[in-house]
Formats: C-alpha cells, structure tokens, sequence
C-alpha cells in the first residue's frame, strides 16, 4: 500500500466538476485580478466566519505583513510570537522593520505558552502573534487577550493552519484586532496557488489593509499609501468559492480521522497523540505525534510506503537566519525538546479508514 503525506489530486477528483466550471466562469469573464469571483469569496466567507471584513490577498505571508504595516508596527518596534511555527510568522516581522522576540511552546498542544509572554513585554513591545499551530487554538486563549489589553498591545492571530477551529465555541481570527489565513494547496481551505486573506472587525484597519495590498490606493491612481501588490486573483477565488461548499464537511472528516488514530495509538507507550482541549475545537491541519527514535519511525513508514513530515525540524530561534538573536536550545527547552521527536502522518479528508488501520498497524510494528 501506498499513502502519501497528503493527497491534494484526490480532493480535485471528488469535486472535479464544481471547479472546473468555476475555473472556466474565470477564463469566460477574464476576471482575472480581483473582481466579481474574489468578492463573492470574501463575502460569503465572512458570512461563514462571523466576521465583517475579508480582504483576500496573495498568499498568508502578505497577509501578515500587511497587517503590520495597517498598523504601523516597523523600526524600534517589537512583535512577539512563538519559537515553532513556519518563518513566514517571524520574517515578515523582520521584514516591517521590527524586532522578533520568541516564545517557547505549551508542553500539552505545542502553541505558544501564554504564561512565558509578560516576561519578554518592554516598552518597545507593540504586538503578539499567536499561532494557532496544526489546527488547534492556542491554550488559554482568553489570557492571552487578556494579557494584551493590560499591555496595550495589538494581536494578530496567525490561522493559517486553524481556520474554523474553535475557542470556547467562537472561531480563531474573531478575538484579536486582525487575523491572517494561508489558502496554500495543501491547507484546509485550499486554493490551486498561493493565496490568503486578512480578515478583521475593524472597518477601519480593514480598508486600510485593502488599500495597501493594492499598491495603497482604494480608486485607481489616487494611491494615499505606499502598498504592495498582493490581490487574490479570480481564479483563486472561484476555485475556493467551490471549495467552501465542502469545507464543514471536510473538516468533520479530517476531526473522524484524528479520533480513528487516537484509538489506534493512544496506548502505545513510546509516542504521544495529539491532546486537545476540552475547550476548543482542533481542525487537524496536521495530525502530529511526538515519537520516540522518530527518525527510525520516519525511514521505517517511508519504506512501507507511507509519507510522513516535520513540522518543523528545526525550531524559529535557531535557524541560521536568527543567530543574531544569540538564542540557544535552553532558552526553548519545550520547543527544542519537541523538534526532535514530532512527525505529521497523512492527514486529508480523502484518506480511508483502511488506510488509516495500516498506517497504525506499521507504527506498532514499528515499536512492537
């Protein structure tokens, strides 16, 4: 048997005629850059979400940066976010002219540790950015908030791999002052190129981030900004306008996969399964074990044709692009600890319940 990490053509088959005719309405009507298809995504998506505003942009890197700049966070500002997520998270904070100042890891969901974040808030601290990682809000979400109000400082929630997933039965990206979302191939919400949105209740910050990922005008050649560009292009659009018919259900299916796992593997002594909180809702982005002898495991699944990955192998701080920083393993004893022993296993809606039994099957062989 053969099962890949992930299989986005499976996704494509199952809907295949929904979105070739909404690729094909895009090519009929050239509307190719924003237009009719973009908007009709964003408003039905803030439908869904429960949010006013959905600015569809590139991809979630530039989601992220434009929301710093909206609220113009740049040289001799500060940002804080957590030590294990994908760099877009930290770059772009480089990138507005700021300073990152990492976070370790809550040792039972692997997101940020509200508990370690006063301690690194000075007076040059102008935001958190908390990433809600592999599908699951981050633990004690309410505090978080909390600890921000006190502080004065804004929080720009990274959903990239959480969108629908639930805090205390409100969806992540409602809580801060603005949220980013990723709609990269192999995300929840998946688009057939890169593509992202910011999304916000502010009306203010939202027109602000609009102009700016048009080049920083809101009426053609009256730019009262310098922007970027980063507009969702039609295509994207209508492919994830066809998509979001399907996305509650293939939420449903990917939480189905996650407990058909926990029950296979929750009682093998050598790996820990996924913990989630009583008050939140996992979407299951990802389906991450922490393992023991994890590249054994690893090279052991690959050979009987099952896909696996890291994320991440190497945590923010101490990636080479961050020495500067003078980090070391100790400062994230939590995040370093865990980057040795995750391993994601195949995680998408398609995958079936047989494939899921063998997967488990070869893990306890593995350690058997």
């Amino acid at each position: 048997m053969s099962i890949p990490f992930a299989d986005i053509k499976k996704q494509y088959y199952s809907i295949k005629t929904e979105i070739d005719d909404a690729i094909m309405e895009v090519l009929k009507d050239t509307a190719f850059i924003r237009g009719k298809y973009v908007d009709r995504f964003e408003k039905t998506f803030s439908t869904m979400y429960g949010i006013k505003h959905c600015i569809g942009v590139g991809n979630g890197t530039d989601a992220i940066y434009l929301a710093l700049k909206a609220l113009e966070i740049g040289p001799g500002d500060e940002v804080i976010t957590v030590c294990n997520s994908w760099i877009s998270t930290s770059e772009v904070i480089s990138q507005a002219g700021a300073n990152v100042k990492f976070v370790d890891i809550e040792p039972e969901n692997y997101n940020i540790n509200v508990d370690k974040i006063e301690a690194v808030i000075n007076e040059n601290t102008k935001a958190i950015i908390p990433v809600h990682l592999y599908g699951q809000p981050v633990k004690d979400f309410d505090k978080l908030i909390s600890l921000a109000k006190k502080h004065s400082l804004y929080v720009i929630e990274d959903c990239a791999q959480a969108i629908f997933a639930k805090y205390k039965n409100q969806h992540v990206g409602t809580f801060g002052d603005v949220a980013t979302i990723s709609f990269y191939p192999g995300k929840n919400l998946g688009a057939f190129g890169d593509a992202g949105a910011v999304i916000s209740n502010n009306d203010d910050l939202a027109q602000k981030i609009r102009m700016l990922a048009n080049h920083g005008q809101s009426i053609k050649h009256i730019h009262t900004y310098e922007g970027i560009n980063s507009r969702m292009d039609g295509i994207q659009g209508n492919v994830l306008n066809a998509k979001l018919n399907h996305i509650l259900h293939w939420t449903s299916r990917r939480q189905e996969i996650a407990e058909h796992y926990n029950s296979l593997l929750e009682n093998i002594d050598y790996l820990d399964i996924p913990n989630v909180d009583s008050n939140s809702s996992h979407v299951f982005h990802l389906y991450v074990i922490l393992a023991k002898e994890r590249d054994k495991l690893k090279e052991y699944l690959a050979k009987n044709g099952i896909g696996t990955a890291l994320h991440y192998p190497t945590i923010l701080p101490l990636l080479d692009c961050y020495k500067h920083l003078n980090y070391s393993e100790s400062d994230f004893p939590v995040g370093f600890n865990n980057s040795k022993k995750i391993l994601s296993l195949p995680m998408f809606p398609e995958l079936s319940n047989d494939e899921i039994e063998y997967i488990c099957d070869k893990i306890k062989r593995f350690y058997g």
